[in-house]
């Protein structure tokens, strides 16, 4: 299994590639939309080249749950309530959703994961499969 560092590099070289960003922009702390621009097409490039790099299978809203954010279950006004919070943090034990908790805005969600949580999401799909 790859170390931090070559998951964080691996990681790095699939989000320059899919979102035409330079090195230095990819930072552990950077936010995928908020700082790197990241929009929803752009999660299937980088779903694609997460897999193809890490050789591993990334299923439809494994990464970034969007039946949980359209649910009404889940969803009231536009905000995440407690039971979407928990399924979500069930559903995302690699991303560190404290600020969301915060104003569980749904279209915020996004601007939340860092790169770092993408790191962890690998980190945590590469230790399953061993």
């Amino acid at each position: 299994m790859p170390d931090k560092e070559e998951i964080f590099a691996k990681v790095q070289e699939a989000l320059v590639d899919a979102l035409g960003v330079e090195d230095d922009e990819v930072t552990p702390e950077a936010t995928l939309q908020g700082d790197l621009d990241a929009e929803s097409i752009d999660f299937l490039d980088i779903v694609f080249r997460l897999e193809k790099s890490f050789n591993i299978k990334i299923e439809r809203g494994e990464l970034f749950p969007e039946d949980i954010l359209t649910n009404s279950e889940y969803v009231t006004d536009g905000k995440v309530n407690d039971t979407g919070l928990a399924k979500l943090k069930e559903r995302m034990p690699f991303a560190d959703l404290s600020g969301f908790e915060s104003d569980p805005q749904v279209q915020k969600l996004g601007k939340q994961l860092t790169v770092q949580d993408m790191c962890n999401f690998v980190e945590h799909k590469l230790a399953a499969a061993a």
